[in-house]
This record gives C-alpha cells, structure tokens and sequence, in this order.
C-alpha cells in the first residue's frame, strides 16, 4: 500500500505588534540621512563657485595692477601723467576702480578695488619702485 505523504501547511506567525513599521521607520531615517547628504553637497558646490568666483577676481585685479605697473616701467619719462584717482575700471572688474599715487620720489602704488554685488569691498594694493622722470 502506498502512503501518502502530506505536507502539513504551516500557518504564518503573526507578527508581533512591536514589530510592525520597523522597515518604514529605517526607510524614512536613510531617506533623511541621504537628503542632508545632498544638501550638504548642494552648499558646498554653491561656496566652491563663490570662492572661485573671488579667486578669479584677485587675479584680475593683480593683473590690472601689474599692467600699470609695466606701462609706468616702459614710459619712465612721463611717470606724473600715470598718477590717477578712482579711474573705473568696472568693465574689467565690478564696481571696479584703480587708484596710482606716489607717496615718495620714485615709488609707486597701485590700489584696485572692486565690489560684488552684495559683498564687500575688495581691495589688491602692490608697490613699485620705478626711477625716471
């Protein structure tokens, strides 16, 4: 005679109510730790283009400042005609102007400012010695 075999079909447990939402609880915890993860990279991108755009300013004021410089250095003759007071130079830097005086015979300083909207004044002052005239 054959035996038949059945499987007896176990009941699910029911779960204990101090279980339930666990997984909903998590879910909603690694959502708002992944949201402040991305807002922190959301800031630190938004002060990376801040400093870059400051950075690229202080070159230019540094190069316009070297420029005077040069032009003073290749024209020794005419030194006087170089000294200037706040000459906007704001289509070169914003709210931008660039001062020359010559607090001493033969030494020069050269003073741009510029400021961006909302921000501070800036500022790059460089000294040169220039013989001549």
């Amino acid at each position: 005679m054959n035996k038949q075999i059945t499987l007896a079909t176990r009941s699910s447990q029911p779960t204990r109510p101090s279980q339930q939402g666990v997984v909903l609880v998590e879910a909603m915890i690694a959502i708002l730790i992944f949201s402040m993860g991305v807002l922190a990279i959301v800031g630190l991108q938004a002060a990376m283009i801040k400093n870059t755009a400051d950075s690229k300013y202080r070159a230019d004021a540094s190069y316009i400042a070297q420029q005077r410089i040069g032009m003073m250095w290749s024209d020794p003759g005419n030194l006087a005609s170089y000294i200037e007071a706040n000459t906007d130079i704001s289509t070169l830097l914003p709210g931008g102007t660039r001062t020359v005086t010559q607090p001493v015979a033969g030494q020069f300083v050269v003073t741009v400012t510029w400021q961006q909207p909302g921000e501070a004044l800036h500022n790059f002052t460089t000294t040169a010695t220039i013989a001549g005239g």
